[in-house]
This record gives structure tokens, C-alpha cells and sequence, in this order.
């Protein structure tokens, strides 16, 4: 019986030509991080059951991927970062530094329905704040979501809103209200009457809603974004703005690219959800759309091109002349150049090359008797075929460029 080499529905192998352009991006987003002042955090893929089960609602409870293990602990898969912190929080509170500022990027599992752009497996990028209630806190994670898609290159708008908008409405009718942009209008009247509103007062309340002017708290926290020199005409002031999930208590936000649906990057500030656990601390932080992001930057040709992270393949002449390629290699290692020996000394000259070409590495080095007798090595550019011949140093201070 032949064996299945097809990954699990839901769950994805990236191989090295997409799995560079992933790593790409993560590295952007981790420079980003810590040039604000933001710590990695990394905590455990499984949890205890208890830890995850009833924070989300019954439906998260439903997708949450739980099982017993083999010392008969009922355990439970990560399903975000939000509920693991603030579990990070109760336990050692003691020991950090508030406010403290985390990112964490790592895997987090749901047994979705899959579909376009929905899988089980997946990457989460977080970033938060927790242990302080300034609008100087929300004003900095704004000018962080600002800087990463500046850095990425990717043109981005933030929608803002306060949840004190709400203040005076059912969570029902708000999250009807928060499928407006979706639906449209009509739509969402309906559903605010099948919610039990009389359709005038419907019709009122979702005016009254979108004439709301902007709060002073998203004033207040506009005005530090500016003096911290962000371009606040990025971001724009949205009164319908509700977002689903309910236990945000400041500013919320979503992160759209004219053209495209969907929100590529959405938080808020969340003042009761870290005391879960305990050791209570207000909080505002944001999760970041990796897939979505990484397919808009390819939409936009805005990823570097996909070559190889070697730069350079030492090709072995004839096995008489090894030593010379090793040579190289441990120069190059010296050097802190990417470099690659090819392994096999019996393979013809041609074979060294479609390996290099296949594996988009941008040079060659190749070492022929004439180049050993000079001590000098033959440069070879796969882009454009050319080559010329040159000295050990001059190698090393061509590679450097």
C-alpha cells in the first residue's frame, strides 16, 4: 500500500522558494518590533485544557484541536496568543517589566473549515502592550502598524473607532452594525430588526452612530501619533467601526489596501481581558493577517526576488584540484559569505552549473588547472553569464558589495 505524502487538509509544506519570502517578511516585521522597544515571546504549543476552554466563546471552544495525552492530561493546541500572554502575565508578573512589550510570531492551530486563505495551521504575528492605560500606548502601536507596511512597502489606510460609541447598544445589534461595509446597509437594518428593533428605531440608531464625531480619546491619541512624525492622513476616524469580538473597552482598529476586502492587520485596546488569570493589567495590541499580508505583497511585486540564500556555488574542476575549492569555501566562511561546495567531484562542469541555476545561487566559482597555477579563481554571474577571472581578495571584496 503506497503510502500518503500529501500534508493534512488544512496544514501546508512551504518549500525553500516560498518559505524565503516568508522569513523575508518575518525578519521586517521582527527589526520593526524591536526598534520599538518590543521583547520576543514564545510560549508552549500545548496548553492545558483549561488554560484555552471557555475564552473564546462556544464556537472557538468548538475549533480548538483537544486531546489526551499519553499521562492522561487533557491538553488543548494553541488556538492564539492573547489568552497564552495573558496566562504569561499571571505567571510571572512578577518578573517582567511593565509596561512590557511583547511580539510573538508563532503557529497557532484551528480546525476550520478550509477554503481560500483559511487553514488549520497558521502563523500569528502579535504585538502588545500591557500595564498602561496612556493614549501615548495606543498612539505608539498605531505608528508601529504605520512603520511595518512602510517597511514592507505596502500602502495601507488604518480605520479607527472608539468602543464608547456603543456604550448604549446591545452586543447583538453590534456586531450587525459591524457587518456594514460587507453587507450594506439595508442588510444590516434587517438584521438589527431581526434582533428585536423596531425599524425606526433601526434606522435611527445606525444614523445616529454614523454621525458621531470622533471621541477625545482617538483625538488625544491622534495628536501623539503625529508628534511621533506619522503620516495621520493614513489613518481615518470610522464610527460604524465595531469589530466582533467583544471585550475591547478603548480604540479599536483595522488595517485595509485600497482594492482589497478584508482587514490585513486589527486590534484595540483591552483593559479586562489580561485578569483572566489573575494579576489584572490594562492592555493594547494588535494581530497581524501574515497570509494575507504575504499575498498582497506578491499581488503588488512588492517581495524580493526568491534567489537562494547562498551566494555562491564553489564548483569542484577535477578531484586533483578539491583542496583548491575547499580552499575557497573556508575563505568564504572566514569572510562571513554564504557559500556552498558542491559534493559530488566526479560531476561534469555542466551539471554544477544547472544545480547552481536551479537553485537561483547568483555566482559561480570555478577553480580549472590554469586557474591554479595564476592563484586565481574564475567568476561566473548566472544572471547574466558573465565571468571574468580574479584574485582570492578581489573575490572576497566582490561578494562583500
Amino acid at each position: 500500500m503506497r503510502m500518503l505524502t500529501q500534508p493534512l487538509k488544512g496544514f501546508r509544506d512551504f518549500l525553500p522558494s516560498e518559505q524565503r519570502k516568508r522569513q523575508y517578511v518575518i525578519s521586517v516585521l521582527k527589526k520593526t518590533f524591536e526598534q520599538f522597544g518590543f521583547e520576543p515571546l514564545e510560549t508552549p504549543a500545548l496548553e492545558y485544557e483549561e488554560v484555552l476552554m471557555g475564552k473564546y466563546g462556544e464556537e472557538g471552544d468548538k475549533l480548538m484541536y483537544r486531546f489526551e495525552d499519553n499521562g492522561k492530561r487533557k491538553v488543548a493546541l494553541r488556538y492564539d496568543q492573547t489568552v497564552p500572554l495573558a496566562r504569561v502575565i499571571a505567571q510571572y508578573g512578577n518578573e517582567l517589566v511593565f509596561p512590557f512589550k511583547r511580539y510573538q510570531i508563532q503557529n497557532v492551530w484551528r480546525a476550520e473549515n478550509t477554503q481560500k486563505g483559511r487553514y488549520r495551521e497558521f502563523l500569528q504575528c502579535d504585538a502588545d502592550i500591557v500595564g498602561s492605560t496612556s493614549p501615548l500606548a495606543d498612539a505608539e502601536i498605531l505608528s508601529l502598524v504605520l512603520e511595518i507596511y512602510k517597511n514592507l512597502k505596502l500602502d495601507i489606510t488604518i480605520k479607527i473607532n472608539d468602543r464608547a460609541n456603543f456604550e448604549n447598544l446591545d452586543k447583538k445589534i453590534v456586531s450587525a452594525i459591524d457587518k456594514l461595509e460587507k453587507v450594506g446597509e439595508s442588510t444590516v437594518l434587517s438584521e438589527m430588526v431581526k434582533k428585536g428593533m423596531a425599524e425606526d428605531d433601526a434606522k435611527l440608531a445606525l444614523r445616529t452612530l454614523q454621525e458621531k464625531q470622533i471621541t477625545e480619546n482617538l483625538k488625544q491619541i491622534l495628536k501623539y501619533l503625529e508628534k511621533m512624525g506619522q503620516d495621520v492622513s493614513k489613518v481615518k476616524y470610522e464610527p460604524t467601526l465595531a469589530r466582533g469580538l467583544d471585550y475591547y473597552t478603548g480604540i479599536i482598529f483595522e488595517t485595509v489596501v485600497e482594492g482589497s476586502t478584508g482587514s490585513i492587520c486589527s486590534g484595540g485596546r483591552y483593559d479586562n481581558l489580561i485578569g483572566m488569570f489573575g494579576n489584572n493589567q490594562p492592555a493594547i495590541g494588535f494581530g497581524l493577517g501574515f497570509d494575507r499580508t504575504i499575498e498582497l505583497l506578491e499581488e503588488k511585486n512588492l517581495l524580493p526576488d526568491s534567489e537562494s540564500s547562498t551566494k555562491m556555488l564553489v564548483t569542484i574542476f577535477s578531484e586533483d584540484l578539491l583542496n583548491r575549492s575547499i580552499e575557497v569555501v573556508t575563505l568564504c566562511d572566514e569572510n562571513n559569505i554564504n557559500c556552498e561546495l558542491y559534493l559530488d567531484p566526479a560531476a561534469k562542469m555542466e551539471k554544477q552549473l544547472k544545480y547552481a541555476d536551479k537553485k537561483q545561487i547568483p555566482y559561480v566559482v570555478i577553480i580549472g588547472e590554469k586557474e591554479a597555477q595564476q592563484n586565481k579563481v574564475t567568476l561566473r554571474n548566472m544572471k547574466t553569464r558573465e565571468q571574468k577571472e580574479v584574485t582570492k581578495e578581489e573575490l572576497i571584496q566582490l561578494l562583500n558589495r
